[in-house]
């Protein structure tokens, strides 16, 4: 994209609207102090303007108003000065070519601003015309996990499961606007009135969904799921207390040993993120397919092929759904195939995948629980519109799933592997599953939940596929329990 079209987006027409009584001293209200004097003239003015967001609440709303006026004007004239034909991936040549501009515009027009506030400004400018305007502080936050624009002035962010509203806005919905058609126009996407809503991603594979009015009623509506730069390691995992060493031991095996997984759990329960994991044991010389809706995860092997699904087109063509890639990916010669999350009809392919071959497949799915994972995939292979019976779908689901490991964010808003559970078989018209490792509340103490993941006794029935991959697992990882 050239750095014309990339202003062009960042860039809107519109200025904020002016209080009806500008605060003294302010451009557009009042008469400033006379020149020679403390704040004379046009650069004393602009300075005095915006030390006056220290002065009280009367005060700020003229002083936010003046920087937003000075930030645009800005804008406007490196966007007439800047050479349109700069590549805006070259992230430090822009920012020097900024840098002059800046200071020569700051020189021209006489403005005065401290030190603090030239960084602000230029940092705002960059943010608007390479970054993502006000968000971009908050992407490289390392504390942030989660962003939650609700309309142009409320922005919430997630820090270690918590809520929390930040001092940071918008200047407007139009402004929000250009924000979100930034973040899909590279993808191919669209979002309008027709089709008001959008999954995408960062550059940084960060997920992203939008929704516009008049679906939203708030204004535009941006969620970010942010990724860490560095992809979360094993050890940090074990480290945060999200799972124990036994138990990703285990894990380990289970994916060298090409046993399917399906990682279940609620939103923002660390589903995603435990895929990455688990993707990360499979050997470097397979062949992974990967399939997502807006590809997220990060895979660090060498021989590693990348699947998109795609909305329909204006004219409602086009379309390739996730059940259409899995389909695909069948003649692709995979050695694994990992969907980054079943919802529909794309169930009973995968179902199919790890039935005919494919074993060592990975995927993750929305549920409450282990037994209630069963259940969803039963019904989303119903959604695939085949008249077929339910013992059938159960059949396959036993056949197929070796392993559900479930997560759920707990009420301190730590994330934790809750269950690790074996898919024993099928007695009668149930599938049967058998708990492995099961997360045990031992305590509420300051605000944390405390307790640990636990192994149960048992010893899963596969353990022979581990054993015959030449994986042999201590005995202590089961507990000291009977075993079967």
């Amino acid at each position: 994209m050239s750095l014309l079209k990339r202003l062009e987006q960042g860039q809107g027409k519109e200025k904020p609207e002016k209080p009806q009584a500008a605060p003294a001293g302010l451009p557009g209200g009042g008469s400033p102090p006379p020149a020679g004097q403390p704040g004379g003239g046009e650069g004393g003015s602009r300075l005095a303007s915006l030390q006056q967001r220290r002065s009280g609440p009367a005060g700020a709303e003229g002083a936010r108003d003046t920087y937003f006026d000075l930030k645009t004007r800005v804008q406007n004239r490196l966007l007439a000065e800047l050479d349109p034909s700069m590549d805006v991936t070259r992230v430090a040549e822009v920012r020097k070519a900024i840098q002059e501009l800046f200071e020569q515009i700051l020189s021209e027009e006489s403005i005065v601003l401290s030190r603090p506030e030239r960084a602000r400004l230029f940092e705002a400018i960059v943010a608007e015309i390479i970054g993502f305007g006000p968000l971009q502080p908050l992407l490289e936050d390392e504390s942030v996990t989660e962003i939650m624009v609700n309309g142009a002035k409320n922005i919430y962010v997630e820090r270690k499961g918590r809520l929390h509203r930040v001092p940071v806005t918008f200047e407007s919905d139009d402004h929000v606007m250009r924000i979100i058609d930034r973040i899909v126009a590279p993808l191919g996407r669209r979002i309008d009135e027709s089709s008001p809503y959008v999954d995408a991603r960062l550059p940084d594979g960060s997920r992203v969904n939008a929704v516009i009015p008049p679906i939203s009623l708030v204004g535009p509506s941006l969620t970010i799921r942010i990724f860490a730069k560095s992809p979360i390691t094993v050890e940090q995992l074990i480290g945060f207390g999200a799972i124990t060493p036994e138990a990703m031991q285990f894990l380990k095996a289970c994916v060298e040993a090409r046993l399917n997984i399906v990682v279940s759990g609620g939103t923002g329960s660390g589903k995603t993120t435990m895929l990455n994991i688990l993707s990360g044991f499979i050997p470097d010389d397979e062949r992974i397919v990967t399939i997502e809706n807006a590809a997220e995860l990060q895979l660090r092997q060498d021989h590693v092929v990348t699947l998109e699904s795609r909305p329909p087109n204006i004219e409602g063509r086009g379309e390739v759904t996730i059940q259409h890639l899995v389909i695909n990916s069948l003649r692709m010669r995979p050695d694994r195939v990992v969907v980054g999350e079943i919802r529909d009809g794309a169930a009973l392919d995968m179902l199919q995948a790890m039935n005919t071959g494919h074993d060592g497949s990975m995927t993750t799915a929305h549920s409450n629980g282990p037994r209630d994972t069963i259940s969803r995939i039963e019904t989303m292979c119903l959604m695939a519109g085949f008249d077929l019976p339910v013992r059938a779908i159960r059949e396959q689901i036993s056949s197929a799933v070796d392993v559900i490991l479930h997560s759920e964010r707990l009420r301190d808003g730590t994330r934790k592997t809750v269950n690790i559970t074996e898919v024993a078989g099928m007695e009668g018209d149930v599938v049967t599953l058998t708990d492995l490792f099961i997360f045990e509340q031992t305590g509420y103490e300051g605000g944390k939940v405390a307790g640990r993941l636990r192994p149960t006794g048992l010893r899963p029935k596969f353990m022979d596929k581990i054993e015959a991959a030449g994986i042999h697992l201590p005995a202590s990882i089961f507990g000291m329990g009977r075993t079967r």
